[in-house]
Parts: structure tokens; sequence; C-alpha cells
């Protein structure tokens, strides 16, 4: 009886075959219509040569989401940070997450700071995911274990200030502004907070820390220091001051729209309605989409008795801006 020959495939063509399925397999992408065009081609190439390397996964994800595609992005910065634990490819996840998922941020990050539990950037990143899903003390929280290793850091400073503002505890909110106008007075966005919430608040160092801002100023460039003062005298009960102060401030930036808006409401409180409506229809020539001055200039108008033109000017706010219920409520009332 003739015996068949059986057809012997040697062990080395067999693991070749098998290497080869498994990194065809790999390569698979849903993104990879994406990743094969320019700008990306050249990285997608490198990065089938070499698959281990973390920083061309880093650097592709960097260009994708530059290029608006944040999906693909995320992961290649996931395949990064599963190839080497770098605080780098932590936060770019976490970016991604945080614009559209902040829970998976959240458990992410915590995930993250066990791998890197000095990362001051993580943290940061940890009380901003904690914020946007309203656990304002969650994120307090992680900002007061910052500030416990290092008082200094002025990122944690100034968040936390923020925070305690939306619990709407505004005299903790400036004495934490204040610990971080002792150590860095020369940060504008510090330096016009701390201005505002003095001017806010009534508090009569108000007017000598805007004259400082304004010596600072040695241009004369920068409208708000003017404006914080004009808000102080406004709050104050001095609208007339308040007025020449505002002026003063469209004069360095006739661009400034608050200026404008807060020069209307007082006209408007004054019952000087066709000045209020000519402050108004200014702001909107120079942002026509802001739905408050519409919403003030048609008050204005209404208190005119030019109630078709209120209506018109309330519906647009509305239109513009569905959380200003106010100008929704204002034109029923006018139907």
């Amino acid at each position: 009886m003739r015996r068949s020959k059986k057809i012997l495939i040697p062990a080395l063509v067999i693991a070749v075959l098998f290497l080869a399925a498994c990194s065809g397999n790999e390569n698979k992408s849903p993104y990879s219509g994406i990743l094969s065009q320019q700008p990306f081609a050249s990285l997608t190439d490198s990065i089938s040569k070499e698959p281990q390397r973390d920083d061309l996964y880093f650097q592709r994800a960097v260009l994708l989401n530059k290029n608006n595609f944040p999906e693909p992005a995320l992961a290649d910065f996931r395949q990064a940070w599963s190839l080497k634990k770098n605080e780098q490819y932590a936060l770019g996840i976490s970016s991604i997450l945080l614009d559209k998922k902040p829970d998976s941020a959240v458990a992410f990050l915590n995930s993250a700071l066990e791998d890197l539990p000095n990362s001051v950037f993580l943290r940061l990143s940890l009380a901003k995911a904690y914020r946007v899903l309203n656990k304002i003390s969650d994120a307090l929280n992680v900002c007061n274990e910052i500030l416990k290793t290092d008082p200094k850091q002025m990122d944690a400073l100034m968040l936390k200030a923020d925070l305690q503002d939306q619990q709407n505890d505004t005299a903790a909110a400036i004495a934490t502004l204040e610990q971080a106008y002792a150590i860095n007075p020369d940060i504008e966005e510090l330096d016009y907070n701390l201005a505002f919430k003095y001017a806010s608040t009534k508090n009569p160092k108000t007017l000598a820390f805007c004259d400082m801002l304004l010596k600072k100023d040695s241009l004369k460039t920068h409208a708000e220091p003017l404006y914080f003062k004009a808000v102080y005298y406004e709050n104050t009960g001095d609208p007339n001051k308040a007025l020449e102060l505002l002026d003063q401030s469209i004069i360095r930036d006739y661009t400034f729209i608050d200026a404008y808006m807060n020069k209307g409401k007082i006209l408007y409180d004054q019952k000087k309605y066709n000045a209020a409506v000519k402050v108004y229809r200014m702001a909107l020539n120079i942002q026509s989409t802001y739905a408050d001055a519409y919403y003030w200039l048609g008050k204005s108008l209404e208190a005119m008795g030019r109630k078709d033109d209120a209506l018109m000017n309330y519906e647009r706010a509305y239109g513009l801006d569905k959380t200003l219920t106010e100008a929704k409520d204002a034109a029923n009332k006018l139907k």
C-alpha cells in the first residue's frame, strides 16, 4: 500500500508567517484611512517599522489633535502611555477626555497618579476634571493637597480662588488671590481678577490697587484698571464718577464691551433711555452677536414705549443665548 506523502513545512517558516499575520492585525486601525494621509503618513510608516517607539505615537497624537482628530489622537496617546508612563502622555489623554468624558478623565487621572504620584500637573488636571463635574469640594481638596507640598504653586492658587468663587465664598477667593499676588504680582490675569473682586465687594483697596496697575501700564494701553475703578464707584453710589471712568476706559479700548454694558446700565437706571439705546447699539456694532446687549437694548426701548422694537430685541437675545430666560420672559409679556 502506498503511503501518502506529508508536506512538512519547516518550523521557522511557520513562525515567520505567524508573526507576519500578528503584525498585520496589530497595524489595522479604525483610523487607518486618516493615519495614511498627510501629514500623518510619515509617522505612520515609522511606527509600522518601530512599533515599540512610544515617542512616535506621542508625536502622531499631538499632530492628530492639532488637526482636530481627537479620537485617533486619544488612541495614540493611550498607546504611548501603555509603552511608557510619561507625564506628557497622561496629560494628552486627560485633556481629550476632559473635553468629552470628564468622568473618564477622573478615573484615568486617579489611575495615572498611582504611577506618577508626584505629578503636580496631573493633580491640577484632576482638580479641573472635578470642577467640570461640579464636584467643587473634591476639586478644592486636590488643590489643597498640591499647596501642602508647594504653597507657592501659582496654578493651584489661581484655580483654588476660582473654585472658592464658584462656592460664592468671595472673601476666601480674595484671600487666596492676595496670597498668590504676594508671591508673583506680575501676572496680569491675577492682577485683574483681584482688582475686580475688590471692586465688586466695595473694597476700598480698589482705588489704590488700580492706580498701581495704571502706573505699571506706561504705554496706557490697558482699559481694565479704569473699568474696575468705575465698577467700584458704581457699587458705592457715585454713578457720575463711574460714567467718567467708563468713558476713559472706552477711549483706551473702544472694543471693551464690558465698559459699554456698564455705561448703558447706569444710563438706564438714570432713566436716560435714549442715551442708553445709543450705547447698546455701539456695543452691538462691536459685537453683533452679544445677547446681553440685545436684551438691555430691548429693556431701554420698552421703557421708551417702543414695544415692537423691544420685542424684536428680546427675541434676538434669547435666540443667541437660550440661558437668557429673562429675555424670553420679557418677550412673552409683550406678545
